[in-house]
């Protein structure tokens, strides 16, 4: 009865526990800069092991960090008269010269991609037109507005050695956006509803034709590799938001569903009492 109780308290930085009195509310610890002395001045080496044992990943990254600041700084940056240097093209030298000296197999592969882009296509639609899931297809026109703005924002030169085809889509070698790659984000796009789905073999197989098409993308210089990276972030991204957008909606058809509950049960606000 009146004695004290102590409750425990861990740091989500460091994991130690620290004892607080009379059952004290830990949100209480946490307190303001007072000038005295910075959080970092009261770690001890324990907590710094800790930060590297329950944080490797943001470690990782704060090592990478220093790293990639060394190489931007002392890199020599590519003259306004060279090509763009591209790692990509660089480890796809031999597919692109192979591709090169057999038009057939770069058309053959050409109208394989095509059918693969008319998979996803089909995918989108069908779960909106059919099964009545309208967040891929929300997910799809997001991105391919996103991409006509970037790619018209910033029109980026097409890469030397380009190997077109008509059996490529768009069908019939017309022009198109470089920045960013619609067949890598609609492939992301389909493969991430499938997974919602649970629906793994079909993920993993547009998950493995996505990889294969980046190759060929690359070995036919049809874009750069960036394009291929933020294809993958962008089909992530506008995924995430037609989500937010259908849990808003959502909220709001709930709101309003218990709005009209109310007035039904009620009587309307807008019925004049006699």
């Amino acid at each position: 009865m009146g004695g004290m109780q102590r409750v425990h308290c861990s740091s989500g930085l460091t994991k130690r526990s620290k004892p607080i009195a009379n059952g004290g509310n830990c949100g209480m610890m946490k307190k303001p800069f007072t000038g005295k002395a910075t959080f970092m001045m009261k770690w001890s080496m324990e907590d710094a092991v800790n930060v590297v044992t329950y944080h490797p990943v943001p470690c990782v990254f704060a090592a990478s960090l220093l790293f990639f600041m060394g190489v931007e700084y002392t890199l020599l940056m590519v003259p306004p008269s060279s090509p763009p240097f591209d790692l990509g093209f660089v480890l796809t030298r031999p597919l692109h010269r192979l591709l090169a000296s057999w038009p057939a197999l770069n058309t053959l592969l050409a109208a394989l991609n095509t059918v693969f882009v008319g998979m996803q296509t089909t995918y989108i639609l069908w779960t909106w037109l059919v099964e009545g899931r309208p967040r891929a297809t929300i997910s799809a026109l997001f991105m391919f507005t996103c991409r006509g703005i970037l790619g018209y924002a910033t029109q980026l030169p097409l890469p030397q050695g380009f190997l077109g085809s008509g059996a490529d889509f768009p069908v019939g070698n017309v022009s198109f956006f470089l920045f960013f790659s619609g067949h890598v984000a609609g492939s992301v796009i389909a493969s991430l509803d499938m997974r919602r789905m649970k629906r793994w073999e079909m993920a993993w197989t547009f998950d493995t034709l996505n990889f294969l098409q980046g190759v060929r993308l690359l070995g036919t210089r049809g874009h750069y590799t960036i394009d291929l990276a933020v294809g993958v972030g962008a089909g992530i991204l506008f995924d995430f938001l037609a989500g937010m957008y259908e849990e808003s909606h959502r909220s709001v058809a709930a709101t309003m569903a218990a709005v009209s509950a109310a007035a039904v049960g009620n009587g309307s606000p807008f019925t004049p009492v006699k």
